[in-house]
């Protein structure tokens, strides 16, 4: 007898295509693409080290243009999230900022929303511009639209400083004074001219957060009073003597070369920046006044793989929240100040 062959075919992928197609007709909201934005420290004061192990400061946020693009779309699972992302190194697991933030809203509010999410990523990491703190705040954002918005924006806000100090800021409406462990957010109105260049400067090399912190002395610190510098600034803008940050010594102590990196750019630029500083604990070197690097950035082979962007502040009043064409009755709330639908 002749048998005929059979051929068996599992296809999982299409099966859960089928399954998505199936979500995305049931589910009132079911993808949203959303831009999650980094920040700099104009001026970053560490003002006292406390019983916890952790130190106070005092600082100026500001979000800025830089940002990744995160894709979201609730998946067919009731189990666990899927995170993808356009650059290697960065962790797809737990570890992540972003399944941490997802897991927190469903702690906290008892949804069984679970999503595959991806990550286009234009912030580098351990560059001190809160990229990872971004994306939480947008992952917690868009875990509370997809539920109908359960919680209020104060709420958010409030739990995302369980996960890390600098998430809260990105609830903020773009500028803030941050204090406590920068948990604390005050907003407050734009101090500088939203349309003032920037240029980022950044090295391959990382600034590991805890090694700088473990290298900074506090007798070692500016005495400047962080309410003079905001007034300063609101009165007479951005300019060197304003942006202090505290960091900078122990973080060059931890990369020398980051030290002459600086000090080259400002000497390099002749007056074309209002100032040049680090942002954050590092490694990233910011120019304000003129989105162009020095020329020596792109002669030298020492710089050759410095990430450079240019950039300008933003405000929620600004760069508002674009809506995806037919989700204008499933968006709820405001989202993070600055994370905004786009297409």
């Amino acid at each position: 007898a002749t048998g005929k062959k059979v051929e068996l075919v599992y296809d999982p992928d299409g099966r859960i295509n089928n399954l998505a197609d199936e979500v995305d007709k049931q589910a009132p909201l079911s993808r949203l693409t959303l831009f999650s934005p980094c920040k700099v420290n104009v001026f970053l004061r560490i003002t006292s080290k406390r019983e916890d192990g952790y130190h106070d400061l005092a600082s100026l946020f500001h979000v800025i243009s830089l940002g990744d693009v995160i894709k979201f779309s609730l998946s067919p699972s009731k189990s666990i999230d899927r995170l993808s992302t356009n650059v290697s190194g960065v962790p797809l697991t737990e570890d992540n900022l972003i399944i941490k933030a997802l897991n927190l809203y469903r702690k906290k509010t008892g949804t069984d929303n679970f999503f595959w999410i991806h990550l286009d990523k234009n912030v580098p990491t351990g560059a001190g511009l809160g990229g990872g703190s971004s994306n939480a705040a947008t992952a917690l954002w868009a875990a509370n639209q997809f539920s109908g918005c359960l919680a209020t924006e104060k709420e958010l806000q409030e739990w995302s400083s369980e996960i890390g100090s600098d998430i809260p800021f990105f609830f903020s409406h773009g500028a803030a004074y941050c204090t406590g462990r920068g948990e604390i957010v005050q907003d407050i109105p734009s101090l500088v001219p939203l349309d003032k260049p920037m240029v980022l400067i950044k090295p391959p090399q990382a600034c590991s957060t805890a090694e700088v912190y473990k290298r900074f002395q506090l007798d070692k610190t500016s005495q400047a009073d962080p309410l003079t510098l905001l007034e300063k600034i609101s009165r007479n803008g951005i300019s060197q003597d304003v942006c202090i940050n505290d960091l900078e010594p122990p973080a060059f102590e931890v990369l020398p070369s980051l030290k002459r990196l600086k000090q080259r750019i400002a000497a390099a630029g002749r007056g074309q920046y209002d100032a040049v500083f680090m942002s954050g604990s590092g490694s990233t070197i910011v120019g304000i006044g003129s989105p162009d690097p020095p020329q020596f950035i792109y002669d030298e082979d020492e710089y050759q793989d410095v990430f450079v962007s240019e950039a300008n502040f933003i405000n929620r009043e600004a760069n508002q929240w674009y809506q995806q064409p037919g989700s204008s009755s499933t968006i709820c709330d405001s989202p993070p100040e600055f994370t905004r639908a786009i297409e």
